[in-house]
């Protein structure tokens, strides 16, 4: 609980559904999807709240630990909003003499809710950077529409220029899954989007939403695949372009250059830390920028390295941590004397071939989208 009051995720869960029969208890991963939302909810909030008017769901959702509020007939139709019955449960609350201060609306149809994201959009709206996010990831896609008549149009795009994925901007694309916002704006604005709006980007995997039963089959087989394994290093170093970036610089007319980085790496190097993993960022350039993304990201760096094996070498002897307890993550050739001393060489997805060869561990992620997160991962899997 904030000094603003609860923070409180509210999972609008009715018992009708057309399209999949059932649906907030069909099972994804052996799981019903209403308590695998309550579940991956928990940890980031004070209380998880599941408005329903159904039995069934009420009772699955009172064993995995929520609090449920009894969702009237009139709230439950298929012409209610799901803002409608947030008001209602927060009505119902008050009137307990709870005090929220903090919402984040969740979604069971999305079986694969983050709970990190869910944490990091808490901490978006109590530190006050945001009144309202939302969950969603980042695509390069070109998208389109089509006319009464059928003919395609370009709606994000110059259908002329087709710029190369590296030049184009991205653009973000909702999930679902979750939102977070201020409870008095809410209550002020009714609707989830207000204020000063945020986006708390997430991995693309984690966005399927379950409307069909086509969705629920497959949502079921990435529920059954083996899960990616843990790295069980003890300390972290990696190179900075190409793996906290998306190796790409922008270069304005003064020689300034700006670099794109993930959120998301940014939250998995948090992790790490609090965890009280080292970690070193490790850099053959010497550039401002990559000091500055350090010092946000609290992450000792050196920078303009000629050899990179002997300063990692040099700065493993100084903390005693032995080489064969690092994972080393990099994409390109000068960093293959790193990924030869090291017991955990990495390679993001989209790593020189050489690099790929050298790895013990080739990440689904590319650099400077999540790479670094999908490392932090599994190597805080491997301390559970």
């Amino acid at each position: 609980m904030n000094d603003s009051g609860l923070t409180v995720a509210i999972i609008p869960a009715r018992g009708g559904s057309k399209g999949v029969p059932g649906k907030n208890l069909r099972r994804v991963g052996g799981m019903p999807l209403v308590e695998r939302a309550v579940r991956a909810a928990a940890p980031a909030v004070d209380l998880v709240v599941v408005s329903t008017d159904d039995a069934a769901i009420a009772a699955v959702a009172a064993d995995a630990g929520a609090r449920v509020v009894d969702r009237p007939a009139e709230l439950s139709g298929d012409e209610a909003t799901s803002e409608s019955a947030l008001l209602h449960a927060l009505d119902v609350l008050e009137a307990e003499g709870l005090r929220v201060g903090t919402v984040v609306f969740v979604q069971a149809t999305s079986p694969f809710i983050p709970t990190e994201g869910v944490a990091e959009a808490v901490a978006l709206i109590e530190g006050g950077t945001y009144d309202s996010v939302f969950s969603a990831y980042e695509t390069y896609g070109f998208l389109w529409r089509r006319d009464a008549g059928g003919r395609a149009s370009a709606v994000n795009h110059d259908a002329a220029h087709r710029p190369r994925r590296q030049d184009r901007e991205p653009h973000h694309l909702e999930t679902g899954a979750f939102y977070a916002f201020d409870a008095i704006g809410f209550r002020r604005f009714r609707h989830r989007f207000f204020g000063l709006v945020g986006i708390v980007t997430v991995p693309e995997s984690t966005a399927i939403e379950i409307d069909d039963e086509q969705q629920l089959a497959l949502a079921e087989a990435l529920a059954s695949a083996p899960a990616p394994a843990p790295i069980p290093a003890v300390a972290l170093v990696t190179d900075f372009d190409g793996v906290h970036t998306d190796d790409t610089a922008t270069v304005d007319e003064h020689g300034n250059e700006s670099v794109r980085v993930s959120r998301e790496d940014g939250m998995g190097v948090a992790r790490l830390r609090r965890a009280g993993v080292p970690m070193l960022i490790l850099s053959t350039e010497q550039n401002t920028v990559v000091a500055r993304r350090a010092e946000k990201l609290q992450v000792p760096v050196l920078h303009g390295i000629d050899d990179k094996a002997a300063a990692l070498a040099a700065w493993a002897a100084e903390r005693g941590i032995r080489l064969e307890d690092i994972a080393y993550v990099g994409n390109d050739v000068n960093d293959l004397g790193p990924l030869g001393l090291v017991g955990w060489p990495i390679a993001v997805a989209n790593a020189h071939p050489q690099v790929k060869a050298a790895a013990r561990v080739i990440l689904t992620r590319r650099g400077g989208e999540g790479a670094v997160r999908e490392v932090a991962e599994r190597m805080l899997a491997a301390r559970v």
